[in-house]
């Protein structure tokens, strides 16, 4: 069981890092409602949505590195340790935390680039 935890434990630095250099070689070209980094900032025009991938590309490949050195140290951590799962479930909480917080550096360096933009309600 616990192998099974750890790989899964490491899936989302992996696919943080994986999709971090997916957008930085293969960003999605077109502003689209289905695939990439879709907030209404980076979808207000095409150069803001360019700029939103390579942005968060970068910080995704940083933070996913982060996060696996970070996950992996605490892994080997808990290995035999009674009630693992729970310690895990922890690893698994902090990693969703640093993936949606994620969001705020490139959410503000577009704010910066480009400017609220956004419409007014």
């Amino acid at each position: 069981m616990y192998t099974f935890l750890f790989f899964m434990t490491m899936l989302t630095p992996a696919l943080m890092i994986f999709i971090g250099l997916l957008w930085k070689k293969h960003p999605p070209k077109q502003i689209n409602s289905f695939y990439g980094y879709r907030t209404a900032r980076s979808m207000q025009s095409q150069e803001a949505w360019d700029f939103a991938h390579a942005y968060h590309a970068k910080t995704w490949m940083f933070w996913g590195i982060g996060l696996l050195i970070f996950s992996l140290a605490a892994m080997i951590l808990i290995y035999g340790k009674v009630n693992y799962e729970i310690y895990d479930m922890v690893i698994i909480g902090i990693q969703m935390v640093v993936m949606l917080v994620s969001i705020v550096p490139t959410e503000l360096a577009l704010k910066r680039k480009y400017g609220s933009g956004l419409p007014k309600d």
